[in-house]
């Protein structure tokens, strides 16, 4: 019987069921009157009630855990598969439940996997496009800078608005040079390899400040437990994302950003009154925050409500 498919465990078993209603018409006393009698259509509703019920009771076993896949087919959290169905004690529907969970089980090894891998290979590229930004770019504009600072230099002083017009185009200069070194410390956070994860954050929080998008306020809550670099990198990645989306977004005057201890995990917390949205649009950011709170084993929740603002959400456990 365990090597038979569903489909045949049904067919026996109602199969099962019509036999042992036809043995009790042919082997009992029970009869059918061709004008059918009070007391007979008692009969016939009482065996066709044995028989519903019997065939419910046989089916129950073998087709509940089949119903039981089928809804948390509808439900499940793709990203996050945490959940299993617990195992019958036998019949097909326990080996569709084995099959269920043990997919699960491949599903977030091979998803772990593969996303471990693409982040990797996505912070190996933002290392190499900061590198390349810092001694190509970089250097092309700090040769630009001196080339403008002789010429400048060099210029008579009757030809005073020439060296207003150098002047303006160094400062251009200067300021693309910082924008790159901006964008270069963005794609590589090297204060977080040198000074840790507090210094790191507080360069996020510095350089938030400095586009005016907003009052930010920095809290840290002291003897924070330590972290691997793994997960120091996820929360620096989790908080550079959402102050991002604060910056251009949220429309926010008041933004918080805090890192503290809740119970066995470290919590990051990015909050701001802006404009809000009835629920957050999972694009490319979201998901990718939620990927890498998952290869830590951390949990991630987006609050957000119209006009009330936003808050991140992230606890990585210690």
């Amino acid at each position: 019987m365990r090597r038979l498919s569903l489909y045949s465990k049904v067919v026996l078993t109602n199969g099962a069921v019509f036999l042992a209603g036809t043995l009790a018409l042919a082997l009992t006393p029970a009869r059918v009157s061709e004008d059918v009698l009070a007391s007979e259509a008692v009969v016939l509703a009482v065996g066709l009630t044995v028989m519903v019920v019997l065939n419910a009771v046989l089916l129950r076993s073998t087709l509940r855990p089949v119903d039981r896949v089928i809804r948390e087919m509808a439900t499940v959290d793709l990203v996050r598969p945490e959940r299993r169905l617990d195992q019958p004690p036998a019949g097909p529907g326990a080996a569709l439940v084995t099959g269920w969970n043990a997919l699960l089980d491949r599903l977030e090894a091979e998803r772990a996997a593969g996303a471990a891998k693409a982040l990797a290979a996505q912070e190996a590229e933002r290392h190499r496009i900061a590198q390349d930004l810092h001694d190509e770019v970089g250097q092309s504009l700090t040769v630009v800078l001196l080339g403008l600072k002789r010429a400048e230099d060099r210029v008579p002083p009757e030809l005073t608005e020439v060296a207003e017009d150098l002047a303006l185009v160094r400062e251009s200069a200067r300021a693309g040079l910082d924008d790159v070194r901006r964008v270069a410390r963005r794609l590589r956070p090297g204060v977080l390899e040198d000074l840790g994860l507090l210094s790191a954050l507080a360069a996020l929080a510095n350089d938030f400040t400095a586009l005016g998008r907003g009052h930010l306020t920095r809290t840290t809550s002291p003897g924070l437990p330590p972290l691997s670099p793994e997960a120091e990198l996820v929360v620096y990645r989790v908080a550079q994302e959402a102050l991002t989306n604060v910056a251009r977004h949220a429309g926010a005057t008041e933004v918080g950003l805090s890192l503290t201890r809740v119970g066995d995990a470290v919590a990051l917390e990015v909050r701001d009154d802006g404009h809000g949205r009835p629920f957050p649009t999972a694009g490319s950011g979201v998901l990718g925050m939620r990927e890498r709170a998952v290869l830590v084993g951390g949990t991630l929740t987006i609050d957000s409500t119209p006009g009330q603002g936003t808050t991140v959400r992230l606890a990585v456990p210690v």
